[in-house]
Formats: structure tokens, C-alpha cells, sequence
């Protein structure tokens, strides 16, 4: 048997079949090759599309489609088994459907009339108010400009990471490569990665879960990171995790010609599956409303599939003494038709464990598999401004515009319905009585100060609990230091920056996913013609994606620009503080770049000073040492004076001491002269006084002297 292989744009009539063209078997197989082989079974072409492997290469079957070799039987009771499974798993979530149908009317999207007659759902009165406080809308909004801000920068969202200690030119060239080439696929190949990432980033902050699928595209043949909304995602009851789902089903609307490529290119299997009777969910039917347009187009031709690609475990007899494997079932909802059913675990591995495909994005992790997002944390309190906003409306409304009583002691009137323009005057028959008896108007009270007061309280803890409470800023006081300021934007965005965290580990999950891709299949980086700023080669792209690991660019640690900012200011405080310590233009530079400045190179002065030549220097060098003499003779002459300055500052102080101390000795001795005077003073006046006292008292013979003669006693 002759046989030929050729690519689509290299054909040409290099043989010639025989027979008709009835007689000629044309078969396409799963790799997209067209065979026809001629009646006889002697010759065969095969033409190979571009990027597809021939029939002459060893190609493994174990990613096959298993359901083209399934008895249709076993087909059919799968199919009926896994629908209503599925239809069970979304019972069981019918609570979670109806709170995320609720919260959609929440958001205050859809506009209403001002007014409604009794017992309508919009207001109980004609006239009333029908606002609905955007508190929820504007939360979710911070919340998803703020995740979008740090997970999806403009120079694209991956970073490469070298945690080896070996480094060399080679290497740091081929990771920044490696790195701006990634970004570049995110951001120009894959373009849809952005605006789909940004719309689940809103539904994740709204709901509490946002998911992501990182798959291989059979129509795209390159990998795809897709958002997929939660109402979408249906898991079985009870589960806790992704990676604990017993069943994970996504429920896809595909068009009628999507589904015949998946068939061509051999993804589904090729089988008639009827016209589509698509029908709308509750949550379809709000997204609609709110948008404005039907959620099911009218014309039957425009009508899409609704398929179910289940990751669940099913025993087809390939496990150890029955154990149920992990597979992919991809079936048709309307005619219950299995469309694909492929092995989900990587060959080889002999535990069989499932292989991952989707990403949760959580806002908080909490009470139940989806978390909790700004619905569950601010549902009731906007419900309750909402009350009080249609309140406060309503209140003002009716004391500017209020209602009247008319009396039926008077005339009967032509109407009830007294609606007096501006400047303008309407008759009422009173029957001769003042006007003020037959007509009142409602005593309606205006807007209360306290409603207003507890508007602001409700809206003010309600910031607090979504993590964007107001900063008081630039009111006037003195500069707040940059740690007590970092303190205080650390401590009121502590919520956010949690939220932060946990989307900042789902995004790294999402790339290490999508780089176990490109790992099997090298080529799809620049299979659609971009090779990026490296000539990639399979080797070399592998030894990449082994050697680096591919992370989020965002700082889990400082989750808004401003901590980024109040860091980099504390650092150019401290580099201004110790100058030698530092390196300026590494600070700097780096402050550009938080800045946005991509080069920021380019604004350092790094001019060379002017050559000069020898003559001049010389010149210069002598003006130089005869400025510095004079200088030097200044300084000296400059030192003479201070120093005979305090020389004559020293003997003054000199002879004023000797001058005191003079003063001093006279003031001591004229006291001691005093002092001896008196002394003398008072030993005089004690003898006169002990003379005195003598000259009173006779003297009296002493017993022992002889007595004179003649005296007797």
C-alpha cells in the first residue's frame, strides 16, 4: 500500500487515484488529518493540517477521546446518572442562587420610575420613591478597582523568580526574557486575559468567589486562563474545596457552531445532537433585566447548547479492583448525548490523582464553599439605607407636595384631583364658606434631622466593615510622620489587604496551572507567529519554565500603591540620613519606578567633567594654592585676633578677681577690727562692773590673819 503525507500548504497532484469519486473513502481524524484512500486500500494521502501530528509519528493515546470506543449503551446511562446528579448538586445550592439573584437587584442597576400603583413591587403609593442606595454598588467597585490595580498592571501581571544562588549573565538575560515574554503572551496573545480577569474580579469581590479554568483549547491549540462565573460552577453538596469536589460541573452555553468545531477538530465526538432548547435560570433572567435585553435570543436558530463538562470519578474498569478514576464527561443537557470522556490524571502517575483545572478567587473564606463576599457583609445594612434614603425622598416630596382633605358640608366638587401648576389658580366650590374649612391639606413633616443622622451612621459602618473607611487627609494639621501615617493607612485597610493576600496566592496557582501547559505543549507560546524578544526553541523554553518560577507581579505585603509610596518615602529618610550608608541613585531609581517611570535612568545626571589641558591645570593649580595661602594667612590672622581677644578678656577677668579679693580682705578685716573692739568694749564694762560691785561691800577681817592691836571682837 502506498501512502503519502503532506502539510495543507505544501499539496500538490503528486499521485493520481483511481475511481470515482464515490469509491474514494474520506475519513478525518482526530488530529485534524483529511485521509482518502482509494478503493482498492493500495493508496492512501493523508494531509496533515499545520501543527498536527502525522500518523506516521508515535503519538500517545492516552489524552484519546474514550467515549468514540464506548459501547453507546453505557454512553446513555452515564449521560442519564450525571445529569441528575447535576441537577441534585443545583438544588442543593438554590439558597446561594437566590441570595445572588437578590443582591443583583441590590446593586441599583436597573432604572425605575419614581412612582407605582398599590400593590405593585416598585412602591406601595403612586409616587413613591423607588431609589436604591448604590452602598453595595460603590463597595464592590473600590473593592475591584483596587484587586484589578494590583493584580493586572499595565506591564503585565507575572514577575519571574530566581530562588537559586547561582546567577551569571546568561542566565539573568534568559529570565528577563522569559519574564517580559510572559506578560507578553497574557497581554497581546492571549488579549481576552485582562477584560475576562477584570470581569470575574468583580463577581469575586461581589459573591465571595470568583474561579478561574486553565485549560488547553482544542479550536485555539494553545492554553487558555478563563473566568468562569459562580452561578456556572455547580459542586456537589457538602464540599469544602476544589480539590475535595466529588463532582465539579460547568455548566457552558456554546454555540451551535462552536460545537461542530469542537467535533471536527476531534474534541467531541461527531454525533447529531438535535435543535437546543435553551432555557433561562432565575439569575440569567436578573443579569438580563438589568442589562436590558433577553437572556434567550427569539429566533430558534440563535438558540445555543448548554453543555456540562463534568470532573468527576468514574469506574470504566482501567483502575486497581474497581476504583473509580478521575475523568472529564462532556455532555449535551437536551439530548443527554456524552460527548467526551477523557482520562483526568497525568500518565504515569499510579496514585491516579485528578489534575487541576480551576482557580478560586476568594474575597473571604468563610461559612461555605463560595465564602462570603460585599452581598453577605452588606446586604441587610443596604437594604436598610435603602429604606431610609426612599424615607427621607418621600418625606420631602410629600411636605412640598402634600395631599389634601376636601369637606362634604361643601359644594360637591368636579374632581378630587386638585394639581395646581405654577402661577396658576384652580376653581373649588365651597358654598359660601372660607376656603381654609373646606379644603386641608395633609400635616406631612419634612425630612428629620435624625433619619439624616442615621443614614450617615449606617453608610459610615458599613465603609468600615468593607475595609475603605475614609482617612482623615490634609485637613489642615501638622505633617503626620511617615510611620505613624503608614500605622494608620496599615490599620484601616487590614481587611483589603487580607482579600489581597488571598487573591495574590490564587493568581500564583493560576500561572503555575497554565505553566504545566506550556510544559506539554512548548510550541503554543509562539505558535501564532510572536516569538517576543527571545528566538524560543522547545529545549530552551523548557529549561526556563524548570529552572524560574512564574509569579504574581503584585506585593502581597503592601496591598494598595500608597503603602508602596510610604515605604519608599521612610527609605529616602533613611538614605537622607545617612548619606554614606546608602546609595542614592538605587534609592531613587527605585522610587521612579514605583512611580511609573520605566527608566528612570534617565533622569540621573551622569555627565562627564570637561577635559582640560596640562598648561591650564597647572594655572589653575597655582591660583588654587595662592587662594589657599591667602586663606591660610586669613585664617591665621583671624586666629591672632581671637586669640589676643582672649588674652585681654583673660586679665580683665584677672584683675577684676584681684580687685574682689582685695575688697574682700578689707570687708574681713574691718570686721574683725569690729569684732575685737567690742570684745575689748565688753571685757572693760564687766571690770568696771566687778569694781563697782567691790566698792559696795565692807570688807570683812579674815578669820585666819592676826588682829590688829587694840581691836577686840
Amino acid at each position: 500500500m502506498s501512502q503519502s503525507t503532506a502539510p495543507v500548504s505544501g499539496l500538490a497532484p503528486l499521485a493520481q487515484v483511481a475511481g470515482t469519486a464515490e469509491n474514494v473513502n474520506v475519513s478525518m481524524k482526530r488530529n485534524g488529518t483529511l485521509s482518502l484512500v482509494a478503493p482498492d486500500g493500495m493508496t492512501a494521502i493523508n494531509i496533515v493540517p499545520p501543527g498536527a501530528v502525522s500518523d506516521d509519528e508515535p503519538a500517545s493515546t492516552f489524552d484519546e477521546n474514550l467515549a468514540e470506543t464506548i459501547d453507546d449503551f453505557v454512553l446513555a446511562g452515564m449521560a442519564t446518572q450525571l445529569v441528575s446528579d447535576i441537577e441534585a448538586d443545583e438544588q442543593s445550592r438554590a439558597g446561594w442562587i437566590d441570595e445572588f439573584t437578590e443582591g443583583l437587584r441590590l446593586l441599583g442597576l436597573r432604572m425605575q420610575e419614581s412612582r407605582g400603583d398599590a400593590g405593585a413591587s416598585t412602591a406601595p403609593l403612586e409616587g413613591m420613591s423607588t431609589v436604591v442606595a448604590p452602598l453595595l454598588l460603590d463597595e464592590v467597585l473600590r473593592a475591584q478597582s483596587t484587586a484589578r490595580g494590583e493584580l493586572l498592571p499595565a506591564d503585565g501581571p507575572v514577575r519571574v523568580v530566581d530562588e537559586s544562588t547561582g546567577s551569571g549573565p546568561g542566565r539573568d538575560e534568559l529570565a528577563d526574557a522569559l519574564q517580559k515574554d510572559m506578560n507578553t503572551y497574557l497581554t497581546r496573545v492571549c488579549s481576552e486575559y485582562y477584560p475576562d480577569t477584570d470581569r470575574m474580579l468583580f463577581y469575586a469581590v461581589f459573591c465571595g468567589s470568583g474561579f478561574k479554568k486553565v485549560y488547553r483549547c482544542p479550536i485555539r491549540q494553545r492554553p487558555l486562563s478563563e473566568s468562569v462565573d459562580a452561578k456556572d460552577l455547580i459542586v456537589n453538596a457538602g464540599t469544602t474545596d476544589l480539590a475535595n469536589a466529588h463532582r465539579i460541573t460547568h455548566v457552558i452555553q456554546m454555540r451551535r457552531s462552536d460545537v461542530r468545531r469542537m467535533q471536527l477538530v476531534g474534541a467531541y465526538r461527531d454525533v447529531a445532537l438535535g435543535a437546543p432548547m435553551q432555557q433561562a435560570r432565575p439569575v440569567e433572567q436578573a443579569q438580563a433585566e438589568i442589562s436590558g435585553i433577553d437572556a434567550i435570543s427569539q429566533q430558534p436558530n440563535d438558540q445555543n447548547h448548554t453543555i456540562y463538562e463534568v470532573l468527576t470519578e468514574w469506574d470504566l474498569g482501567e483502575g486497581p479492583d474497581g476504583l473509580p478514576l478521575p475523568y472529564k464527561i462532556t455532555i449535551d443537557k437536551d439530548s443527554r448525548t456524552v460527548l467526551e470522556v477523557r482520562r483526568n490524571w497525568r500518565e504515569g502517575d499510579e496514585l491516579f490523582r485528578a489534575r487541576e483545572m480551576y482557580v478560586r478567587y476568594p474575597f473571604i473564606d468563610a461559612i461555605s464553599f463560595y465564602g462570603l463576599g460585599l452581598l453577605h457583609l452588606l446586604g441587610n445594612t443596604s437594604k436598610a439605607l435603602t429604606a431610609a434614603m426612599r424615607i427621607l425622598i418621600d418625606a420631602g416630596m410629600f411636605s412640598n407636595f402634600p395631599g389634601f382633605l376636601i369637606s362634604d358640608a361643601g359644594a360637591r366638587q368636579d374632581t378630587n384631583e386638585l394639581r395646581v401648576p405654577p402661577g396658576g389658580g384652580r376653581k373649588v366650590n365651597t358654598n359660601g364658606r372660607p376656603i381654609r374649612e373646606s379644603v386641608m391639606e395633609l400635616p406631612y413633616k419634612g425630612p428629620s434631622p435624625v433619619m439624616m443622622q442615621l443614614i450617615d451612621a449606617l453608610r459610615n459602618d458599613a465603609k468600615a466593615m468593607a475595609g475603605s473607611a475614609e482617612m482623615p487627609v490634609g485637613d489642615g494639621r501638622a505633617p503626620v510622620p511617615v510611620g505613624t501615617m503608614l500605622a494608620i493607612v496599615e490599620q484601616a485597610s487590614k481587611p483589603m489587604s487580607a482579600v489581597h493576600k488571598r487573591m495574590h496566592a490564587a493568581q500564583a496557582k493560576e500561572f503555575q496551572l497554565l505553566v504545566d501547559l506550556l510544559r506539554e505543549d512548548p510550541e503554543a507560546f509562539w505558535r501564532d507567529g510572536r516569538r517576543g524578544i527571545y528566538q524560543w526553541d522547545k529545549e530552551t523554553f523548557i529549561q526556563a519554565l524548570d529552572a524560574f518560577e512564574l509569579a504574581p507581579v503584585s506585593d502581597p505585603n503592601s496591598p494598595t500603591r500608597t503603602h508602596r509610596l510610604l515605604k519608599a518615602q521612610a527609605l529616602k529618610m533613611l538614605q537622607q540620613g545617612d548619606p554614606g550608608m546608602y546609595d542614592a541613585e538605587a534609592v531613587d531609581g527605585h522610587i521612579l519606578r514605583l512611580l511609573g517611570f520605566s527608566n528612570p535612568a534617565e533622569f540621573f545626571n551622569h555627565a562627564q567633567a570637561p577635559t582640560t589641558n596640562p598648561e591650564a591645570e597647572l594655572a589653575q593649580a597655582k591660583i588654587a594654592e595662592g587662594q589657599a595661602k591667602i586663606a591660610q594667612q586669613a585664617r591665621d590672622s583671624e586666629l591672632r585676633l581671637v586669640e589676643a581677644k582672649m588674652r585681654a578678656e583673660s586679665d580683665q577677668r584677672s584683675a577684676q578677681v584681684k580687685l574682689a579679693t582685695e575688697a574682700e580682705k578689707s570687708r574681713i578685716e574691718r570686721e574683725r577690727l569690729g569684732v575685737e573692739a567690742a570684745a575689748e568694749g565688753i571685757k572693760g564694762a564687766h571690770q568696771h562692773a566687778r569694781d563697782e560691785q567691790a566698792a559696795a561691800v565692807p570688807d570683812v577681817p579674815d578669820v585666819g590673819a592676826p588682829t590688829p592691836p587694840g581691836m577686840t571682837f
